[in-house]
């Protein structure tokens, strides 16, 4: 069975049980924008909200979005989502293996 998922900006993404080909999945539409935060702000950030990674929701440092980061685990990934009420919705993810 192959499935194919048409990108806005570049190739298809092939799946098939023997291969997969990406096209540049990071720029699509339906990605929110992630961004790897500094040591300092990081620092900030716990300090700031009184909690520690151990709380965060999980993020795989594999994960498409954030590969090409080379994130290490303990990083944290600010995602950033549009939001019809917000404007845009801010959301933090902690790196993990």
């Amino acid at each position: 069975m192959e499935c194919s998922i048409p990108l806005s900006s570049g190739p298809l993404i092939i799946v098939n049980k023997k291969q997969i080909k990406m096209g540049n999945i990071i720029k699509h539409e339906l990605i929110p924008e992630h961004i790897k935060l500094s040591a300092e702000e990081k620092k900030k950030l716990l300090k700031n909200n009184s909690f520690t990674t151990k709380i965060l929701p999980k993020i795989i440092k594999t994960d498409f979005a954030i590969a090409s980061m080379s994130p290490k685990v303990g990083d944290i990934i600010k995602i950033q989502r549009p939001s019809p009420t917000a404007g845009v919705a801010v959301y933090y993810r902690v790196v993990v293996e």
